[in-house]
């Protein structure tokens, strides 16, 4: 691969190159998308967290467990992970397109985000002793946030559609 880049100056999604088709090539026949660049690994994290609030109603203890799970940034996941092609997927993620890394990178805090409001308002509805609220709030918190995983996957597998946060508001109030 040749190192030319060309990088737009302070753009927030450095790394976008003239070598798109070389990284695309590299990406043929991996676990990273060869179009987009990003690998759907990194949604396991996510899982796990709807795993864990699905928990919740029957197994409210589980709730600890949802408080220690942290977000991880798609460096950091796979640097941390024993996944085939870790290495390609951080080195991919800084070339991906940004008309895929944008709305991507944009669904992952709305992912962050909502995991946060969720855990928070759990816990508000498990302190006082709301076992109904709480159930309603781990399955609309579970809704809002696996409908934001099959996002995240559809841009990785190529798709340009989003959900907006005025969707996920809604999902998160029962609507």
């Amino acid at each position: 691969m040749t190192k030319a880049r060309q990088t737009v100056e302070n753009h927030p999604l450095q790394g976008v190159d003239d070598d798109l088709a070389e990284w695309r090539e590299r990406a043929r026949d991996t676990n990273v998308h060869a179009t987009t660049l990003l690998a759907t690994d990194y949604l396991n994290h996510f899982n796990e967290i709807v795993m864990l609030l699905g928990m919740v109603p029957d197994m409210p203890e589980m709730l600890d467990e949802c408080r220690a799970w942290k977000p991880k940034s798609y460096v950091e996941h796979f640097r941390g992970s024993g996944v085939p092609d870790a290495d390609l997927a951080v080195e991919a993620y800084a070339h991906s397109p940004p008309q895929f890394r944008k709305p991507f990178d944009q669904t992952i805090e709305m992912l962050d985000a909502t995991v946060a409001s969720v855990i928070a308002r759990a816990g508000s509805a498990q302190a006082e002793s709301k076992a109904d609220l709480l159930r309603s709030i781990c399955g609309f918190g579970s809704e809002a946030l696996q409908r934001l995983i099959d996002t995240a996957s559809a841009i990785i597998h190529g798709s340009e559609d989003t959900a907006s946060q005025e969707q996920i508001d809604r999902i998160l109030q029962g609507g």
